[in-house]
């Protein structure tokens, strides 16, 4: 295994220069050492010295992101592709005098910023209130002034907490500040919001009478007798002292984000397109100048046209119809899910995700054990180890005067009822401590006066030592459990003893000799919902990947009891044998990534991304900020750490899969609309430009004014809206939803061409019908005008249709306004202003023709364009 992120031991930071450092020894300072390093006592600090000291040090809490001003997002939003595009040609238009075309164009980028900057600052609003929610409180223990004769436990903010204080700890505390523990009882601690384990891990002070008992390694786990901040106590109680807080604290400092966050699918595809366009328009004015310059002799005052040709090409209305979009699907999940979207263009990556990445704790499992089985010593099922283990965890909550059941506990209790526990009355309790990881009940059972019996449940390891057996039964049943947790399951060992009734106290030592029974095997609860949320995200095309810090075992058996082919299963010691090439090649057909650490799951995220997969990933502790990071979106639920729901950028409710789906739907429903605004506006905007550059070559006249350029491109934008609010086919949700540039960039050609072919068709017959106009341009104008309203309500609606879906209302209505207005406008006292002449009847009858033939060709391509598309592989097979 490779080092974690956490940083190894450190002195604890008082603060002060003047404050003596601890003596070097050859393990972790005494309690006393400590203690006199941090210019405290057991007693604690007096009132007026925490004032102080909180005055030096700052309030406990963790550096926060710092808040962006209106002004500037608002310019960061400009920095977006398509807006700085936009802003360019309405700077351009403005420069050569096209004052109304740059007018338009402006005042769309003004409302496109002012659309996603609200929509980003009310996520900020909601995030805020999050953080709000789950401010905590510390029990500390403070003096009055330093003759005070005992120091008063009470509560305060745990922001209030300095270096120095003395905290008590108890079952359901969150661990405020990283404290250095004094004494503690039966202590075991959560630290999956540090490590990714979901088993709490043991904590007792080094000079306690057993000593310092250390895993090998870096981190939390190698420090028994320190806390973090990130961190809550499972079971058991604790004395301790501050020795750090803020952005002094493990969790602030191992875990800050460093660098720039990469570029996600969203952004990708979205400067694939934009450089596409801009390529574009930068070669069209050129042609069209040198055009006019070589056939008809004209100069510069051919380049309003030509900019307005450029600006045909541009989808003017796409930040706006874009930032609308995002804005409304965020406003509808922040509503009817409570589901807050922190940046706007996660949605549309949200929609393109194929792959989400995830812990198995709290998300498949509700890190809530319950039993499966009883066996006695030969593997046999046996409900009779069940009773006794029931027994034991009941008259110890009863004797001990436990405040709650720890969960193993808690499991046993929920299986077996009261009435089928062994008759007997309690006498007195051992419970768990991490040092003997075993507990006893001590039973008087009727019939048996003078005896008692002692009921022993505990690690397999401690119970089979202290039972009376053999060594070659030992390694039969040592091996007989590890063959049960290879399954992926948690065992408890069952033993009892005999022993003479007596007043005196029982102690640890009377745990010899005992009588093994069998085990208790336990497995992680499922999730409700995570069967049926696995099986709707498969639906949607979205695979899954567990990377989980627990068992190998455990996170396959749970795979097969959620019915998920677990597949491959690697490991973080096979991960690091893997150079990134071939990680993102082992990543296709693995499901299990077990036992990682916070650098393997970024690495896992990342490979993913290498093999072009859009991934997201859904975590909640600080090991996951690296994941989240480099995953195209990062999600967590709001009871997250306060790091990871600044990093995420979608924040659920609950941390429940079924969210997900949800979020996941909308997303595709925002992308879908993105698509099809993109496939149909620039197809026919593509179009438009072919038949202007075409006419403009063969015309002796300009094909159309800019002022007309303009009054058109003003009815196509106000129509594009209705994209926006546009309801896809249910079919169009089926497959994630991934804007691609290469795939953009042939819809676009072809169903452009086709596009173009229409409008020279239009041209031959308007030069057959108004060659006897008395104003040949006027007329050529507004039949030109009027066809190609025409034609971009016809796309509208014969493009926007898929498979398994009809023509929504929005662009229905929105495609009739345009074709009444190219009909009507011409027509109207209008139409002279824009230099428009009447049209002949013949016109429209051979151009209703030419819209028939077109329209068919359009259903003809779109029918082999979706025949084309490959069906979506089956994503429960990764």
């Amino acid at each position: 295994m490779p080092e974690t992120t956490a940083p190894g031991p450190r002195a604890p930071d008082t603060g002060d220069s003047r404050a003596p450092a601890a003596p070097e020894t050859p393990g972790p300072p005494t309690a006393l050492q400590v203690l006199r390093a941090l210019d405290s006592g057991p007693r604690g600090l007096t009132d007026t010295e925490a004032e102080r000291r909180l005055a030096r040090h700052g309030e406990n809490l963790l550096p926060a992101r710092r808040p962006v001003t209106w002004s500037r997002r608002f310019l960061r939003s400009l920095r977006d592709p398509f807006t700085a595009v936009l802003l360019c040609l309405g700077l351009v238009s403005v420069v050569v005098a096209a004052w109304g075309t740059g007018g338009v164009i402006l005042f769309l980028v003004v409302v496109s910023c002012l659309l996603r900057s609200s929509g980003e600052h009310r996520a900020d609003r909601s995030m805020a209130a999050l953080r709000e929610s789950v401010a905590s409180t510390a029990t500390v223990l403070r003096r009055p002034a330093p003759g005070a004769p005992a120091a008063r436990p009470r509560e305060i903010p745990a922001t209030d907490l300095v270096p120095g204080d003395v905290v008590r700890l108890g079952p359901g505390d969150l661990v405020p500040a990283d404290v250095r523990l004094l004494r503690a009882t039966g202590l075991r601690v959560h630290e999956a919001a540090l490590t990714g384990e979901s088993a709490p891990v043991e904590k007792h002070p080094p000079d306690g009478p057993d000593g310092p008992d250390a895993p090998e390694g870096p981190g939390p786990a190698a420090e028994p007798h320190l806390c973090f901040l990130g961190s809550s106590v499972a079971y058991g109680s604790a004395t301790a002292v501050v020795v750090a807080t803020g952005a002094r604290t493990r969790f602030a400092s191992a875990h800050r984000p460093a660098g720039p966050r990469g570029e996600s699918a969203f952004d990708q595809a979205v400067h694939g397109i934009s450089w596409t366009l801009i390529r574009f328009m930068l070669l069209t004015p050129p042609l069209v100048l040198m055009a006019g310059a070589a056939l008809h002799g004209r100069g510069l005052e051919t380049l309003p046209f030509a900019v307005a040709v450029a600006v045909g090409l541009t989808p003017e209305m796409l930040p706006v119809v874009v930032t609308t979009v995002l804005a409304r699907g965020a406003a509808r999940l922040a509503r009817a899910h409570k589901v807050i979207v922190t940046r706007l263009p996660a949605l549309h990556d949200l929609g393109a995700v194929d792959v989400l990445c995830l812990d198995k704790t709290g998300t498949l499992t509700q890190d809530r054990p319950v039993v499966a089985r009883s066996v006695d010593a030969h593997g046999r099922d046996d409900p009779e180890v069940l009773r006794w283990a029931a027994a034991n965890a009941w008259w110890t909550l009863q004797l001990a005067e436990l405040p709650t059941p720890d969960a193993l506990d808690e499991a046993l209790l929920d299986r077996t009822g009261e009435d089928e526990l062994p008759d007997g009355d309690g006498v007195t309790a051992l419970p768990f401590d991490p040092v003997r990881r075993l507990s006893t009940a001590v039973v008087r059972r009727p019939g048996r006066l003078g005896t008692h019996t002692l009921v022993v449940k505990g690690a397999v390891e401690n119970v089979l030592e202290r039972s009376a057996l053999d060594d070659a039964e030992r390694r039969r049943l040592l091996a007989l459990a590890a063959r049960e947790a290879d399954t992926g399951a948690r065992l408890l060992a069952v033993a009892v003893a005999e022993r003479p009734a007596r007043t005196r106290a029982y102690t640890p030592a009377d745990e010899r000799g005992l009588d093994f029974l069998g085990f208790v095997v336990l497995h992680d609860a499922l999730t409700p919902t995570a069967a049926g949320a696995l099986d709707s995200l498969a639906d949607r095309g979205v695979s899954v990947r567990i990377l989980t810090g627990d068992h190998p075992g455990t996170a396959v058996h749970t795979c097969r009891e959620l019915g998920l082919a677990p597949g491959r299963v690697l490991t973080a010691e096979d991960v690091d044998r893997l150079d990134d090439t071939a990680l993102a090649e082992a990543a296709r057909d693995t499901v299990v990534f077990a036992r990682c650490a916070p650098e393997h799951k970024a690495r896992i995220v990342t490979a993913l991304r290498t093999e072009g997969h859009v991934t997201g990933f859904l975590g909640d502790g600080v090991n996951d900020v690296p994941a989240l990071r480099a995953a195209d979106v990062g999600l967590c639920p709001k009871g997250a750490v306060a790091v990871v729901r600044d990093t995420a950028d979608v924040v659920l409710a609950e941390k429940d899969l079924t969210a997900v789906n949800h979020a996941i739907a909308v997303g595709r429903h925002s992308g879908g609309n993105i698509a099809t605004y993109l496939h149909i506006t620039l197809s026919s905007n593509l179009g438009n430009v072919i038949a202007m550059l075409a006419a403009a070559l063969l015309l002796p006249f300009l094909p159309m004014l800019p002022a007309q350029v303009l009054a058109q491109n003003l009815c196509f934008d106000a129509a594009q809206l209705a994209f926006a609010h546009d309801r896809p086919a249910p079919a169009a949700l089926k497959a994630p939803t991934r804007l691609r540039p290469r795939g953009f960039l042939r819809f676009i050609s072809g169903f452009g061409l086709l596009n173009a072919v229409a409008d020279l068709a239009t041209f031959g017959v308007l030069l057959a019908t108004t060659r006897a106009s008395a104003d040949v341009e006027g007329s050529f104008h507004a039949g030109w005008f009027t066809e190609n309203l025409l034609t971009q309500a016809l796309v509208m609606v014969l493009l926007r249709s898929t498979r398994g879906g009809g023509t929504p209302g929005p662009i229905r209505y929105a495609a009739g306004a345009l074709a009444a207005i190219g009909v009507l406008l011409p027509l109207s006292p209008l139409g002279p202003t824009l230099d428009m002449a009447p049209l002949p009847p013949l016109y429209y009858g051979l151009l209703a023709a030419v819209l028939a033939l077109y329209a068919v060709a359009l259903r003809v391509a779109r029918a082999r364009y979706d025949r084309r598309l490959e069906p979506p592989g089956d994503p429960r097979a990764p």
